[in-house]
Formats: C-alpha cells, sequence, structure tokens
C-alpha cells in the first residue's frame, strides 16, 4: 500500500482523470447521439445553410407535399421561361414558304426570360434544356411543317396532312445541347410544294399562326 500512495503523484491523478473524462465523453456522445435523433425541433430557423449540407442531401422524396412555400425559394428560382410568336395573314407570310425555308412569325406575344428572336423566322433557346414547342399555321395546300434546330430538321415533329382544308398543329419537346440555340418551324426539305399561309382563313379577320415556347428544365 506504501508502495501504492509513493506512485500517485497530484499530476498522474489529475491526467489519468482527464484521460477518463475524455475517454468516457467520446463513448458517451457516440452511444448518445444516434441516426435522427437531431430533428427539425432541435434547430433554429436559419440556423442551418446551404453550405451545411452535403451534395444531394435533400432530395425530392424527403420533402413532404405543401412543405415548401414561395417564401422557401430564392428569387428567380420559380420563374417560368416562355414566349409567344406570331404572324397574322395579311399581311406577313405574304409570299409562299418554298421547301426547306421557314414560315415567318415577326409579331411578339407574352414572353419572360430569355427565349428571344434571332429573326422573323428564327428563334434563340438561350440555355441549354428541356423544351415544350407548339405550332400552329393555316396552310392552304396539302403539305407538312417541322421543327429545324440549329440548322438541323427534326424529323420526329414533321406534321402534314393530306388534304388543304385544316391547319397544320404541331407539338414537340426539344432539347438542346447548347446554349443559345435556334428554333424554327420550316417546309421540310425534299417536299415538292411551296405552301401558301392562308390569309383571312374562315373568315374577313387576319387569321393568326403562332408559335409559343416554354422551357420545361
Amino acid at each position: 500500500m506504501e508502495h501504492l500512495r509513493q506512485k500517485l503523484t497530484y499530476s498522474r491523478v489529475v491526467s489519468t482523470l482527464a484521460l477518463f473524462v475524455a475517454l468516457g465523453g467520446t463513448a458517451y456522445a457516440a452511444v448518445e447521439l444516434q441516426r435522427d435523433d437531431v430533428r427539425s425541433k432541435h434547430i433554429k430557423n436559419g440556423q442551418v445553410k446551404g453550405e451545411d449540407l452535403a451534395d444531394n442531401s435533400v432530395t425530392s422524396p424527403k420533402v413532404a407535399n405543401g412543405s415548401l412555400l414561395g417564401e422557401d425559394f430564392a428569387a428567380g428560382q420559380l420563374e417560368q421561361e416562355f414566349a409567344q410568336f406570331y404572324a397574322l395573314m395579311p399581311p406577313n407570310n405574304a409570299a409562299t414558304v418554298a421547301p426547306g425555308a421557314a414560315v415567318s412569325f415577326p409579331q411578339d406575344g407574352p414572353a419572360s426570360g430569355d427565349i428571344t428572336r434571332a429573326s422573323a423566322d428564327n428563334f434563340v433557346l438561350a440555355e441549354v434544356g428541356t423544351y415544350r414547342v407548339d405550332f400552329i399555321v393555316s396552310v392552304s395546300e396539302a403539305g407538312q411543317l417541322a421543327l429545324r434546330l440549329d440548322g438541323n430538321q427534326l424529323n420526329y415533329t414533321v406534321f402534314g396532312r393530306a388534304t388543304g382544308t385544316s391547319q397544320i398543329v404541331g407539338e414537340a419537346l426539344v432539347t438542346t445541347t447548347t446554349p443559345n440555340s435556334t428554333i424554327s418551324v420550316v417546309n421540310p426539305a425534299g417536299n415538292s410544294t411551296a405552301l401558301t399561309i392562308t390569309p383571312l382563313a374562315g373568315g374577313t379577320a387576319p387569321v393568326a399562326a403562332s408559335l409559343v415556347i416554354q422551357q420545361l428544365r
């Protein structure tokens, strides 16, 4: 016993206690803080920032329906990119549209974002993404219309009719791979008939041809 008392100096006792507390505290934390122990009620509003979250740690399955409100999004995140361009006949599209040529939509309708025009018949999709493109054109002849993206006709967007008694209507999804891609509505190359964009179709008022572009993502 006397030998043990000689070994128990103050510094050794203090260092031993410190080691015990350190090890014991670590073990306690490891045992007590389990997965899901820290919940939203334990966190003050504004305490967790975007930089505190790992990439892809908050995914849509983890967000309850209706839990996100407009004020939860930064300015501009909910803005919808869209644009409408149109023509009135008369006076627009006075000449026929030859095979390989584009229909003119020289007038601007409602718009929001970076979908703009490069010319009367060519339009700019500023951002890389997927777009919904709708067009409706009154044409006097049997014929076809299609979308042309960056100079290349999209064959899955060819729409036509066998008689000259109704409008040609098209709707398609278009995905761009480069910024500032251009798109137009064309009489497909290789067709033999120039198309007349019908003036005063169905009445006495100028009739509209319409092109609507909406960015989906």
